[in-house]
């Protein structure tokens, strides 16, 4: 099967940190892109982050000027072993999808969901070929879909074949990270890859594939800011705390209204082309809602936590009400509020 994009131009996704799923250790930032940023007075924020994640936005934003505090910036290749520094107070706070909290709290991980935002939810799809003879979910019955164990992705192919009348044992499920799931899907190893932004972005930017199914009516679209219970119980740092997550719905609110600025400065970040970036904005990362972490969100992610106790992926029942700290929603919009949106994104 012929390869659906040019080497150099699949090279920086195989680079790129992503939110939703993996493990790796952190790696502290140093110099002028990250470690501590000097700021008023004498308290550090140790915050985990992902490549042209957290750190980009609030730079591009403006929002890291003139801080009254400092921020050593820790980047992470995802959501789950950033979760674990959390556990482990290495972190005080940080950015992760809607599924690596249900896994952190599974495991009885020590965290607390304090901000949320809704998002546009087409971009957590399940690709294939463009010529595949595939053509709805049900179709993907005895064949193989790549996705990465704990992702968002995850759950959403869970929930599209339950949608479609199948189990998940009606698939051959490959677990691999993006990196090898992309080489496994551009290679024909697989027939469908459950993914998410930017790599569906920069998949359907080739021109080689298409959408089988996206997660509009499927999931929730939701992503958390998720901090240690030990630094929320510390006055001062529970302030800064609130201060961080006002900026970043502030940088978020400037990354809706300067998507190229955006995508431009994204790109450099993770090395992405531009029109890659400037979809996955479009797409995704800029219809993004600050709301409030409320009942609806958490019975939202009670379903997706459900959903996994049931298959044993993860090894207990538990209420996911006892990981939200709500302090921060200062009268925010429900979690269920529209998400922004402008057009259809690419080509």
């Amino acid at each position: 099967m012929k390869r659906f994009l040019p080497a150099a131009v699949l090279l920086p996704l195989t680079l790129l940190l992503s939110g939703c799923s993996g493990s790796s250790a952190a790696e502290d930032s140093s110099g002028g892109a990250g470690g501590n940023i000097a700021g008023k007075g004498s308290l550090t924020l140790n915050v985990g982050d992902q490549k042209g994640g957290s750190e980009a936005v609030l730079r591009a934003a403006g929002e890291l000027d003139e801080l009254p505090y400092k921020i050593k910036w820790s980047t992470f290749t995802s959501g789950p072993p950033l979760l674990e520094a959390v556990n482990a107070k290495a972190v005080d706070i940080g950015s992760v999808g809607n599924t690596p909290p249900v896994f952190a709290a599974g495991s009885d991980s020590k965290i607390a969901v304090v901000a949320a935002t809704h998002g546009d939810s087409s971009a957590e799809a399940i690709l294939v070929p463009k010529d595949s003879p595939l053509k709805r979910t049900a179709d993907l019955k005895g064949k193989s879909v790549a996705v990465a164990q704990g992702s968002s992705a995850h759950y959403l192919l869970v929930a599209s074949l339950r949608k479609a009348g199948l189990d998940i044992d009606d698939v051959k499920i490959k677990l691999l990270q993006p990196a090898d799931a992309l080489a496994a899907f551009t290679s024909g190893r697989v027939d469908a890859w459950a993914v998410w932004d930017p790599y569906t972005s920069q998949v359907l930017r080739g021109g080689k594939s298409r959408v089988l199914a996206d997660g509009n009516g499927v999931v929730n679209g939701l992503g958390f800011q998720v901090a240690a219970p030990s630094a929320l119980a510390d006055k001062e740092k529970a302030a800064a705390i609130g201060d961080f997550v006002e900026r970043l719905r502030r940088a978020q609110d400037w990354v809706f209204e300067h998507p190229e600025e955006w995508a431009k400065v994204w790109a450099k970040d993770t090395g992405l082309p531009y029109e890659v970036a400037l979809d996955a904005v479009r797409r995704t990362y800029g219809t993004r809602v600050p709301v409030a972490v409320d009942a609806a969100a958490i019975a939202s992610e009670q379903k997706i936590a459900d959903t996994f106790a049931e298959l044993k992926l993860i090894p207990r029942r538990f209420s996911f009400a006892d990981y939200v700290d709500d302090r921060f929603n200062k009268g925010l919009p429900p979690s269920t509020s529209p998400a922004r949106g402008y057009g259809k994104a690419g080509s």
